[in-house]
């Protein structure tokens, strides 16, 4: 059941939901499915954070295909039909010393609860966090609560640096800042250059390859990886893996294969939901 539902920007959203045995063993970095109906898809989604004393976790959600958006329409009191998890390894952490963690739109949701373990053992932990625009930006607040320095960027210069996170992290570099380690999370493009990056300036980096995942078990494949030149399976392998040798031009091509099909579904699903909003129609349905 979904305790609450609110939305923190433009098409994105944060649910508690009722799920006590995920949210007893749910560690940093591992992510549920949920299905919301018998004729639902499965999605990944990462767990942001558990609350075991009361069987919580918290999710959020950005619209973008038809069963984000379906469960975006979900409030307070409505059932989710599956919640299966926690999935996937935990982040690997250890006290690395200053840890630089990076991400791009949403995925500061995935990033938040690495980040908050991160510091938990002793780290440094700086962030950039990217966004569109201002008013696309999530989590500022958590992120500065724990992080020992918080940089914004956007891409249209409406908040922080006007840019992207990797200027960001450039500046930082060239003003003296040094990092033992890096974790990225966000778009796969955004990942690839981050990646590049890093390597660059020597820093090693984890990638976090949520946004890739489908079924979530290792049995579509639809999350295949390769990573220095072998394949793994991102839901039951990682989601992390070394950046500095991900195949993210496979990762870009695979993602694109989906598209046609999601587009489709997503065109279907608004086109029903608007019917169902529209006052004449529904007067016609009920012999009006």
């Amino acid at each position: 059941m979904i305790h609450s539902h609110k939305v923190l920007a433009e098409n994105i959203h944060e649910y508690w939901v009722e799920a006590p045995l995920v949210a007893r063993k749910y560690r940093a970095g591992q992510f549920v499915i949920i299905r919301l109906n018998d004729y639902g898809e499965r999605i990944p989604l990462t767990v942001v954070e558990a609350d075991p004393a009361l069987g919580r976790i918290r999710l959020i959600v950005q619209e973008a295909g038809k069963s984000t958006k379906e469960m975006s329409l979900l409030q307070s009191g409505d059932s989710i039909l599956d919640v299966v998890g926690p999935l996937g390894k935990p982040t690997h952490l250890e006290n690395w010393g200053n840890l630089i963690a990076i991400c791009g739109g949403v995925g500061a949701a995935p990033l938040l609860p690495i980040v908050k373990a991160a510091a938990g053992i002793g780290n440094a932990v700086y962030a950039v966090i990217g966004s569109r625009s201002k008013n696309l930006m999530i989590l500022e607040d958590e992120f500065r609560a724990v992080c020992k320095d918080v940089r914004v960027a956007t891409d249209d210069g409406t908040y922080g640096l006007k840019g992207l996170v990797t200027d960001a992290l450039k500046a930082w570099v060239r003003e003296g800042q040094s990092f033992q380690q890096a974790i990225i999370v966000g778009p796969v493009m955004m990942m690839q250059a981050a990646a590049e990056v890093t390597k660059e300036l020597g820093i090693p980096a984890m990638a976090s390859l949520n946004p890739i995942m489908v079924d979530g078990t290792g049995m579509c494949g639809g999350c295949r990886v390769t990573v220095y030149g072998k394949t793994y399976f991102a839901c039951v392998d990682g989601p992390e893996f070394d950046a500095h040798g991900v195949d993210f031009r496979e990762l870009q091509l695979r993602n694109q294969a989906y598209r046609p099909f999601e587009k489709n579904a997503t065109d279907l699903f608004s086109d029903h939901k608007c019917k169902l909003d529209d006052p004449e129609l529904q007067a016609k349905s009920h012999g009006r």
